[in-house]
């Protein structure tokens, strides 16, 4: 009986569609790797590992950690941020139109919504990242300005403090409650959540008692 004909292994470099494909897993395994250690802390060899390949092939793709950590952070930022803008621009109501992108943002990958509220800190801790990687806070913070803009030239809310500030008070919410989603809660309070911070918002969450009316 014959043996069947295997075609030689192909000498040089990986297909095309196989490199992009090792190049999404390192994607993924590094952002995970980045959410939970941080980037000081992550190494290419514990990325490796999470991807199921060797340190030498990370490196193949890229070169070093700051070049790895950028590629995470523009790939992730363009898969949740810029379609929760989208959707959330398409809404009636300041409100809605909030409560849509900050839903749309925390409801992503857990990784991805997790190592999204990492880039906060670790922008601070590496100036050097400003230039050269996309900032899912300024991604953010244009989108909340826009959307109180136009909630203000509407006439749907009217605003006796600095734009700007009301700008930041409102990211200062809505981070701080994607930190606790991504890093104290498990998550699947999310819905409830975005509830109550709507009516948080619409001042309907509670109501103050006569007497504690009457101080204020």
């Amino acid at each position: 009986m014959t043996t069947p004909s295997v075609a030689p292994r192909r000498r040089g470099r990986p297909p095309t569609a196989t490199a992009a494909g090792t190049r999404n897993r390192i994607l993924q395994a590094a952002r995970e790797v980045f959410g939970e250690c941080g980037y000081d802390a992550a190494t290419f060899q514990t990325i490796a590992r999470r991807a199921g390949l060797t340190r030498p092939a990370v490196c193949h793709h890229y070169a070093s950690k700051s070049q790895l950590y950028s590629a995470v952070v523009e790939q992730t930022t363009a898969a949740v941020i810029s379609p929760a803008v989208l959707k959330a621009q398409h809404q009636p109501t300041l409100l809605a139109k909030l409560s849509t992108f900050f839903a749309a943002v925390m409801s992503a990958e857990s990784a991805a919504a997790a190592f999204l509220v990492t880039t906060v800190f670790e922008s601070r801790r590496h100036p050097e990242f400003a230039d050269s990687t996309p900032d899912a806070l300024q991604a953010s913070r244009e989108f909340v300005a826009w959307a109180l803009d136009d909630a203000v030239g509407r006439g749907e809310v009217v605003v006796n403090t600095d734009v700007a500030e009301t700008v930041e008070m409102l990211l200062a919410a809505m981070w701080g409650l994607g930190f606790y989603v991504g890093y104290v809660s498990s998550g699947g309070h999310l819905g409830d959540m975005v509830d109550q911070f709507e009516l948080l918002m619409a001042n309907k969450l509670w109501q103050l008692s006569s007497a504690v009316a009457d101080q204020a």
